[in-house]
């Protein structure tokens, strides 16, 4: 939907088909004057989804505030690539002799709103998740999230700056997932208002925007399991970079680079090398 069906069925409480099917109809005066409201909200360049408490992902409507980052359609395509390398993950182990053939564990890291766990954790039934972010409020929004969606009990949450410490440390996954930040921090100020508007410890990926990428790199091969898979969003110039930053690592073999809707390398997957468990 554009921008003025979305504000319309919010404002209205209707589906789109509806709304074009009644668009004769008088707003009352109070829906008149929360749409004023809206529009001098947007007209002063703040983000939508902000305006309206609420953003759609993954077929999901998820909460968002400032605390947290706007989900965008560019993610949908990791979390795509994440389910269908989890359910391979899956079948596979049904066909071993895994001690544990129905469960899939799932670290993300900087999940924000949540949207990316709670997606996996709605899509994949198998799954249990831990979700990490140097955030408390952007933790709450991502916990009411999971509880919107009926999957709390299957994420853990935990504030920590990107991987988790205490006993958590001595945990292994077979996925982990994250979209960093990967904005260099001098475009940032250059980006529209309404994205500068989101925040900043969710844009800003460091001088050349790849100090997330080069920490995740060193430390995710302690929290996966053999042949686990670390897949990443990144920025539409950063792939031969981030691979350079992943191969030096010397324990990663990349599996495939997978392009978003508009044909940007967005996407890449690498995984742990050792013995495979299927």
């Amino acid at each position: 939907m554009n921008e003025a069906e979305t504000v319309f069925t919010h404002l209205l409480a209707c589906d789109r088909a509806s709304l074009y099917l009644k668009r004769h109809t008088r707003l009352s005066a109070a829906s008149a004057r929360r749409l004023a409201a809206v529009l001098r909200r947007r007209i002063a360049g703040e983000p939508l989804d902000y305006i309206l408490g609420s953003s759609e992902f993954m077929g999901l409507l998820f909460r968002v505030t400032p605390d947290v980052l706007i989900p965008r359609q560019d993610t949908e395509v990791l979390v795509e690539t994440v389910l269908r390398l989890a359910r391979r993950f899956h079948h596979n182990s049904r066909q071993s002799s895994s001690r544990d053939p129905a469960r899939l564990d799932i670290l993300d890291l900087g999940t924000g709103s949540g949207a990316i766990a709670v997606s996996l954790a709605h899509m994949l039934p198998v799954s249990r998740l831990l979700a990490t972010d140097s955030s408390l409020p952007a933790l709450r929004i991502a916990q009411e999230n999971a509880r919107r969606h009926a999957v709390d009990g299957r994420i853990e949450f935990r504030q920590c700056d990107l991987f988790p410490g205490g006993k958590d440390c001595r945990r292994r996954f077979q996925i982990i997932v994250s979209n960093p930040p990967y904005i260099p921090s001098r475009t940032v100020a250059t980006l529209a208002p309404e994205v500068q508007a989101e925040p900043r410890r969710a844009l800003d990926g460091g001088p050349d925007g790849l100090a997330f990428f080069r920490r995740i790199a060193q430390k995710a091969p302690l929290f996966l399991r053999p042949a686990g898979l670390l897949i990443l969003e990144m920025g539409f110039d950063q792939k031969d970079r981030v691979q350079e930053i992943v191969l030096n690592q010397k324990k990663f073999l990349i599996k495939e680079v997978v392009k978003d809707y508009n044909s940007i390398q967005r996407v890449m997957v690498a995984q742990l090398r050792g013995r495979t468990s299927a």
